[in-house]
């Protein structure tokens, strides 16, 4: 008999995910955090009534790629060539520190006597930021467009890239039959098609959204399946990554003139179904009743290296950079928060076999207590303005302008859709109730 089990398991995550999601955001939290949460109770930590199958590890994968177009979709190439040499360095340093501690901390753990391709893993998971909380912080506190703030945002949008570059290196070089210069060779030559045949695609498919002024839904249904199409490219043909190659055919993409629409029926789609399971079934992984001492320990001390590497690393490249040793210290702060990259991430290292499950509760901790602790050390290391009218640590930053004209879009979109309700649906004791 056929069972119809992935209905219920789809309606009880997109259901418990969402209630989750909307707890925590009321106390300030990623809604990331909430869908996490729902996973865990979700699966053998707590109620047990989802259990991981094929078709939700499908989905999962999915929603992954789709994610990761998004995060290619909003990247602004123009201003990631504008954000500056600084904004690179300091990128740089928050990776190498954090894998360079990630590392050492997943060989100290197995004794020396794991795969060190497998520390050298846990090590990249710590490289991902996620700048989101950071950014809402600092719009709070009104220090967005302020020197440290445009540094925060420029060395974000490299930091992602650089992070991609080393798990596409990490993950091509797990398979033993392989020789590592061919993986090398495979990785660039990636990279060069990409680079050389990504100006071709993007100029035409401008040419292409420009030459259509109607049915606009055709520009969201092919760039979906350019991306799916790429993002098996990667992985069959270069042995890369896959959410490597969806990220690559997002940039493709951005700044056509069609790039913001295609990224909003997108987001509706990945929030609506496939990012729900793909963080679910992260918690549904977990176990926590085979938590042990050991385990509590590595989570502790995976937290305290995730905080101290990126403060040092991101601090230490921007005093380097010429910032002040305040400046410093807020970069590397505002640097700490992980999020979905890192969740990503470590989900492709346990289907890769490239890292062991054991990590896996560490990681989603460090990813809860990352996105809890930021906020509260922002507000310790910015100090308070002398009067409400003082503007003497704001510039003029065209990366939070542009961050900015986003969130203004999304607010007018709503809007939009609230008048299209209210006129849909007018009162009944609105004018038109009284013809």
């Amino acid at each position: 008999m056929e069972s119809y089990q992935f209905i219920f398991d789809v309606a009880i995550i997109l259901l418990i995910t969402k209630s989750f999601s909307m707890l925590t955001k009321k106390v300030d939290l990623p809604q990331v955090v909430g869908a996490l949460i729902g996973g865990l109770i979700l699966g053998p930590s707590a109620l047990g009534l989802v259990t991981p199958s094929d078709f939700l590890g499908a989905v999962a994968e999915l929603g992954v790629i789709v994610l990761m177009f998004g995060a290619g979709l909003q990247t602004d190439i123009k201003e990631l060539k504008r954000s500056g040499k600084a904004s690179f360095f300091i990128a740089l340093c928050g990776v190498i520190v954090p894998f360079a501690g990630g590392t050492a901390l997943a060989f100290a753990f197995h004794a020396g006597d794991g795969n060190f391709l497998q520390d050298m893993f846990v090590g990249t998971v710590l490289t991902a930021t996620s700048v989101s909380i950071t950014v809402e912080a600092l719009k709070e506190m009104g220090k967005l467009s302020t020197n440290s703030g445009n540094a925060i945002l420029g060395a974000a949008l490299i930091d992602d890239i650089l992070g991609l570059i080393l798990l596409t290196l990490i993950t091509g070089m797990s398979d033993k039959s392989v020789s590592l210069w061919l993986v090398i060779i495979k990785v660039v030559a990636f990279f060069a098609v990409s680079l050389l045949m990504g100006g071709f695609l993007h100029r035409l498919i401008q040419r292409w959204m420009e030459s259509a002024t109607w049915n606009r839904k055709r520009f969201a249904v092919i760039s979906l399946a350019f991306c799916f199409f790429y993002a098996y490219l990667a992985e069959a043909v270069f042995g890369v990554a896959d959410i490597t190659g969806a990220f690559i055919a997002g940039l493709i993409i951005s700044n056509t003139t069609r790039a913001t629409y295609v990224s909003a029926r997108c987001e509706t789609l990945s929030y609506m179904f496939l990012s729900p399971v793909f963080f679910a079934s992260i918690g549904l992984k977990v176990n926590l009743t085979h938590m042990n001492l050991s385990v509590v320990w590595l989570s502790v001390l995976l937290i305290a290296v995730a905080i101290l590497t990126k403060v040092v690393g991101c601090g230490l490249g921007a005093k380097l950079c010429g910032y002040t040793k305040d400046e410093s210290i807020r970069i590397g702060v505002g640097m700490i928060t992980r999020g979905e990259v890192a969740l990503i991430v470590a989900n492709k290292g346990i289907a890769s076999g490239l890292m062991h499950d054991t990590f896996l509760v560490p990681i989603i901790l460090m990813v809860v207590c990352t996105a809890i602790v930021t906020p509260i050390l922002l507000r310790k290391v910015y100090p308070k303005a002398k009067t409400a009218s003082d503007y003497s640590d704001l510039v003029q930053s065209d990366l939070v302008d542009n961050y900015e004209e986003v969130r203004d879009l999304d607010r007018a979109t709503q809007t939009l859709l609230d008048m299209h309700e209210r006129l849909s649906h007018p009162s009944d004791d609105g004018p038109s109730s009284k013809a």
